[in-house]
């Protein structure tokens, strides 16, 4: 599932591949998937942006969104893989595929779920304001966003749902804050009510620091970019690392479900206090 850094180098990678062509043409879905939205039906896209030249492209919060020269703006979020590939390696199945003027294409397939939203720059989507709006943990501005909302939350919120859960981090997913957690030594579990303020500053400042590091790299290692390509970030928590033993300390990393998900975590150098 896409996060911050991995819309951040698919916006770079369309920048600097995509902007400038023309559009050929737009097929919509070969096969139909219930957890696949769009906004209106997807064989109109074709009527809207056949023509129109990609100006830009933006990664923020959990989306990434085309800009195309007659205003319209085709936005997909986390859930949503896109490739850039020849214009002969044509894919049996995908939910869009958009030509473009060099005989290449824009493949959109979906992971679990996810939306691929055409709209004329207005889109209402809850999760679409909140991404526009998210401070950045990239701006200055990050910092006291940061302890704002720290101080605003129950002290019995976990560790994993003040980073992840009700959109207060638009881009910090269950991906990232595996290793933000490990990297700040806290368990994903343990309530924020129990953490004292150099705690809290480690965690702000291993947030920065993650996320940083992974949008250097292009990208988790478990996820894809525009071209197919694995990301250069080695996730150290995560469901590939279970069983192997901790970078830091050498104990095993264990795996355990939690709030309808997983958690990945050093049982040594992240207890549960």
């Amino acid at each position: 599932m896409l996060e911050l850094p991995e819309v951040l180098t698919l916006a770079e990678q369309l920048n600097d591949k995509v902007v400038g062509k023309k559009v050929i043409k737009v097929l919509p879905p070969t096969k139909e998937h219930k957890f696949c939205w769009f906004a209106g039906e997807p064989t109109a896209y074709d009527g809207l942006i056949k023509g129109s030249e990609v100006i830009a492209a933006e990664g923020f919060g959990i989306f990434a969104e085309i800009t195309f020269d007659n205003g319209y703006k085709l936005c997909l979020n986390d859930g949503i893989n896109v490739r850039l590939i020849p214009y002969v390696d044509m894919p049996r199945d995908y939910q869009l595929l958009i030509e473009l003027s060099d005989d290449t294409k824009l493949v959109f397939t979906v992971a679990m779920y996810g939306g691929i939203v055409l709209h004329d720059g207005h889109n209402d989507n809850e999760y679409y304001i909140k991404s526009r709006q998210a401070v950045s943990p990239f701006t200055p501005e990050f910092e006291a966003y940061y302890r704002q909302v720290f101080a605003n939350s129950k002290p019995k919120l976990s560790a994993k749902a003040f980073l992840a859960a009700e959109q207060r981090f638009p881009g910090i997913g269950n991906g990232s804050l595996q290793d933000i957690l490990f990297a700040a030594g806290i368990h994903p579990k343990r309530k924020i009510g129990t953490l004292g303020d150099a705690e809290k500053d480690v965690l702000l400042k291993s947030a920065i620091t993650v996320l940083q590091d992974i949008t250097k790299a292009g990208g988790r290692d478990t996820e894809k970019n525009l071209f197919g390509q694995k990301g250069g970030y080695p996730v150290k928590m995560c469901k590939n690392t279970v069983g192997e033993d901790c970078p830091k300390c050498g104990s095993q990393i264990v795996k355990e479900t939690y709030m309808g998900g997983s958690v990945y975590y050093c049982p040594v150098c992240q207890p549960l206090v």
